[in-house]
């Protein structure tokens, strides 16, 4: 089992123990979440391989410390989605717990890139793409929005807000 998995079950259990509502539910829903999703693995697993052992398919099935981390950005991004909801529709006490089940969830997610560390890396794979061009090519060809994403979503995956970045790579790519 993964080790992320552990500390989001010890968690858990620490939570009940000392009656912590909120984040009970929260915790509940996140391993929901993570059981879901091994869940599809494992039905992949089963069309991709159907004579695997039982035993193979469990342990084969289990999520990766980044597939977890890619679960719980979710749920995290879901809040996001419904704090801003709650907050048209003037509901700020179901906001505010929407902000405190994300404060739960980013424990354990890592630390958020800042608006200035994604416009670095994005302006420094535009250049590194502009600079594997040929002189000719950069000419005729522009550097488009694909490939820089191609180029920088393996260094901010995970670490920073998805429309912040497409945001920022349209914006220096002049688009």
């Amino acid at each position: 089992m993964a080790l992320l998995k552990q500390q989001i079950q010890q968690r858990l259990i620490d939570a009940l123990k000392n009656k912590k509502e909120l984040e009970v539910s929260t915790l509940r829903l996140v391993i929901s979440a993570i059981g879901n999703k091994e869940i599809e693995k494992r039905t992949k697993l089963v069309k991709q391989e159907p004579n695997l052992p039982e035993a193979e398919m469990v342990k084969k099935s289990q999520l990766t410390e980044e597939e977890i981390m890619e679960v719980i950005s979710n749920e995290a991004k879901k809040r996001k989605e419904s704090i801003l909801a709650f907050e048209q529709g003037n509901r700020p006490e179901l906001a505010e717990k929407e902000k405190e089940e994300i404060a739960i969830l980013k424990v354990y997610l890592p630390e958020q890139l800042s608006e200035e560390e994604v416009r670095k890396i994005v302006k420094d794979a535009i250049a590194a793409l502009r600079a594997s061009l040929a002189p000719e090519e950069r000419e005729k060809t522009g550097i488009n929005m694909g490939l820089v994403m191609k180029e920088i979503m393996p260094l901010t995956k995970g670490r920073a807000d998805g429309a912040l970045t497409s945001t920022i790579v349209k914006e220096l790519l002049g688009k």
